[in-house]
């Protein structure tokens, strides 16, 4: 009797996520039903929610629908939202019912991490999600649009909590629009402020402090204030209450948003494999320690290798996801497979608006537009990855062409 075809079974449709379902679409010949599991009927890079934050990049250029990159008669699609991991019994439930499995890949992603800070989930924006970034967009739209009704001057001042990656390009992109706005708007331009509080002593604090320092220098600007060594104690509405040499003070505005840090997935945390803060410790091979059926990619995986410990990023969740498919591949055909994972860090870009910039690239430091060019190039590089020109023609960021 002829053995039944394995079941693969992909829950996340984002970088790592979709990468693991194309690498093996892309490489995998054999009769293994292949499903992949997201919550939407599309993904988009998270890497650019800031874009979508402040209306320069458009919803319609920011979702690209699953079913229109992959091979729908070798990647089964689901739109479902995952409520349960049931390890024990090799399946999983969602909203439209249980999975079934042999073999896991989760890669559900990240939520904001609030670090017990009373008034962040209440009080506060944040960009988890392309409907997270929309909410905001919609919000400092129609704050600016209703300022001639409210003249209230805190409805145009925003705080941004956090000065890593996604609040710096947040506060950045917001910055470089604000003269566009209050001209629209007929609004006088010293009336929107934009104030950024970091607990580090320089904002972005993977970088060098030269880097670091280059940063703060085109923030200031362009008008930022920075309120760094700063530890928010509380969020209130309309205000941020914060500890900053000794003294507790409040800093002021009607829009917050949250970004001082993320952890795994809740559905992970709730789960019965053992987790910490929603993210599962694997070993060299993304394999769970707990459950050797289940691989795991992206933001809820900590490797167990000290020397393989990175910051959750799109570039170390699709390289995660590239390597879990090679792996999956040589499983299911009965091949040798003893690689472990090895991630290649090929350097990182904090974007300043749409043509300024800093970061580092293969070990060397970049700035301004060179920097700008190379962040385009790696958001572009994964639209290839993914849809190939054709991708790249029409949803990729260019240094003469709007993003909407």
């Amino acid at each position: 009797m002829a053995e039944a075809p394995k079941k693969i079974l992909i829950i996340g449709g984002g970088y790592g996520g979709l990468k693991v379902a194309l690498g093996l679409q892309r490489q995998y010949k054999g009769n293994a039903t292949i499903t992949l599991i997201s919550k939407h009927d599309y993904h988009y890079q998270t890497t650019l929610l800031h874009k979508v934050a402040i209306g320069t990049l458009s919803a319609r250029k920011a979702r690209i629908y699953y079913r229109k990159v992959l091979d729908l008669h070798k990647v089964h699609f689901i739109k479902d939202k995952i409520k349960q991991l049931c390890p024990k019994e090799n399946k999983v439930i969602g909203n439209g019912g249980a999975y079934a499995y042999d073999i896991l890949v989760i890669a559900l992603g990240f939520k904001p991490n609030n670090f017990g800070v009373k008034g962040v989930d209440k009080y506060t924006y944040t960009l988890s999600s392309l409907n997270a970034a929309l909410k905001l967009d919609k919000n400092i739209e129609n704050k600016f649009k209703e300022y001639v009704h409210t003249k209230n001057p805190r409805d145009l001042q925003v705080i941004v909590c956090g000065t890593g990656f996604t609040g710096i390009e947040f506060t950045a992109e917001l910055a470089t629009q604000l003269d566009e706005l209050c001209l629209i708007c007929g609004i006088p331009r010293e009336i929107p402020k934009v104030t950024c509080i970091g607990r580090s002593a320089h904002i972005l604090p993977v970088f060098n402090d030269h880097l670091a320092k280059t940063a703060e220098n085109k923030l200031e600007a362009l008008g930022v204030e920075i309120l760094s060594n700063a530890c928010i104690k509380e969020i209130k509405e309309g205000e941020v209450i914060i500890e900053c040499g000794g003294k507790t003070q409040s800093v002021y505005g009607n829009t917050i948003l949250w970004s001082a840090g993320v952890k795994g997935s809740d559905i992970v945390e709730k789960s019965e494999i053992p987790n910490k803060n929603g993210r599962i410790a694997v070993n060299a091979q993304l394999q769970c320690k707990d459950f050797n059926n289940i691989y795991v990619v992206g933001d809820c995986a900590v490797a167990a290798n000290k020397d393989a410990i990175h910051a959750p990023t799109a570039q170390l969740s699709a390289q995660m996801g590239d390597y879990v498919a090679e792996l999956l591949c040589a499983k299911l055909e009965g091949r040798e497979f003893s690689k472990p994972f090895a991630f290649n860090h090929r350097g990182t870009v904090c974007s300043i608006g749409h043509t300024d910039g800093v970061g580092i690239v293969y070990h060397k430091n970049v700035k301004g537009e060179l920097a700008a060019f190379m962040k385009n190039t790696i958001e572009n590089k994964w639209l290839y990855s993914i849809g190939g020109f054709n991708m790249v023609f029409k949803k990729g960021q260019f240094r003469y062409r709007t993003s909407n």
